[in-house]
């Protein structure tokens, strides 16, 4: 890894202030949150606890402090920019600190890794893996995208938060009626949103209990009115996974369970993985890995050039991407960094789990049509950039789900 990224690590330095801490706890509309430090100190709400070293701060954010974060967020070619911490104790400042302190050894340990004896992952060949990516079709993943961008949002606030998820849970019921495999589907109720999570689940065989994680957020947010469309933010990724859950449908199980999330509230603190990364730490899941796909239509580098994010993402999950896409996709991957809590990986990351964001194309050159009625199919776009992701998805469910030799890394 590079030298500058390697000294992140050097030191550790937390500030608590103990006055605005005071302050804030007594608004009853404020969420306690982890969020990007930069955005933080741009909005001008007091810090509670920080890390300068890994951009890491906690405050708590009343609704126009989010909007501000949100709005500001997006000014710098981010997404998102904070999680609302739900299991957290106000009574328990250290809470916060010893959480801080684990994912800054968890990033620290994750350096390690990377420049130990057994990186990076060497995967071989499978002909079945090639043989089921021939089969994801653009055509469709640009109906799945046409379709979900056609609800006039699919905001987590609005006054009907689950129409589009209704829907989409009853079109999966109808796509797993031409499957062989068992296909679960299932609503996942939330604490902090009336919004509820999509999840699918495809069983392994003779060790169910261990679980591949696919994940995207379904809601979409729009900062100039109404409507959201969000073809790209979040549609684009929600119908990679769609179309990798129909190629999956059609393929032999694994060993390992595949699950498959599409997250409520990821644009108002990710407030739907927020709560099953949680959950699934409470219950001990073996989650054997996590990938996020969030944007994938905008190929701001150029077709065929993806970023891969390195900050609270694991290395042993990035190096397995790469020895995937070196053998079945083969698209140019350049090392970028989003912030915490650009997207859902971050929920999972907190918690403990290896976890992948491939994305769209570097943070400076994404697309800034996101949250806004301006996110729609323009010439811009680029479908068949966007299948990669489905490749990706795919190569990466059934290498987890089927090599068993592959465990992930006790760090």
């Amino acid at each position: 890894m590079k030298k500058h990224f390697i000294k992140l690590f050097m030191g550790f330095l937390f500030f608590v202030n103990t006055g605005a801490y005071a302050h804030i706890v007594t608004s009853n509309q404020t969420l306690p949150v982890l969020a990007d430090l930069h955005l933080l100190r741009g909005i001008g709400v007091p810090i509670i606890i920080q890390d300068p070293q890994i951009n890491l701060g906690f405050t708590y954010l009343n609704p126009d402090a989010q909007r501000r974060l949100s709005l500001l967020a997006h000014r710098y070619g981010k997404c998102g920019g904070f999680e609302v911490i739900q299991d957290f104790d106000p009574a328990v400042t250290r809470n916060v600190t010893l959480r801080m302190s684990y994912i800054k050894e968890r990033l620290r340990r994750d350096q390690v890794w990377a420049s130990g004896p057994v990186s990076p992952v060497q995967l071989p060949f499978r002909q079945e893996i090639a043989s089921a990516i021939q089969t994801a079709n653009k055509e469709q993943l640009t109906k799945w995208v046409n379709w979900l961008s056609s609800f006039p949002n699919r905001y987590n606030k609005s006054a009907e938060p689950n129409n589009h998820v209704v829907q989409l849970k009853g079109l999966i019921e109808q796509m797993r009626l031409r499957s062989k495999r068992q296909v679960m589907v299932s609503m996942v109720d939330h604490k902090q949103t009336k919004q509820k999570s999509l999840k699918v689940t495809l069983p392994g065989t003779t060790r169910s209990d261990e679980i591949v994680v696919l994940g995207g957020h379904l809601d979409s947010i729009s900062f100039d009115g109404d409507r959201a469309p969000g073809v790209d933010d979040n549609a684009s990724g929600s119908s990679n996974l769609l179309e990798a859950l129909r190629v999956l449908m059609s393929q032999p199980a694994g060993a390992r369970t595949i699950e498959i999330f599409w997250y409520a509230g990821e644009e108002s603190g990710l407030l739907g993985s927020a709560e099953i990364a949680a959950e699934y730490k409470k219950l001990n899941k073996k989650v054997v890995g996590v990938l996020q796909l969030d944007m994938t239509l905008f190929p701001g580098d150029g077709p065929r050039v993806i970023a891969s994010m390195t900050d609270y993402t694991s290395a042993w999950m990035r190096s397995i991407l790469a020895s995937l896409n070196a053998h079945y996709v083969k698209a140019q991957i350049v090392d970028d960094r989003c912030g915490y809590g650009c997207s859902d990986h971050a929920s999972w990351y907190r918690q403990g789990f290896h976890t992948l964001m491939p994305f769209e194309a570097s943070m400076k050159k994404m697309n800034s049509a996101i949250h806004s009625r301006n996110d729609i199919i323009t010439p811009k776009l680029n479908f068949d950039h966007s299948l990669l992701f489905t490749h990706y998805a795919i190569a990466l469910a059934m290498e987890l789900s089927q090599n068993t030799t592959l465990v992930p890394p006790n760090i």
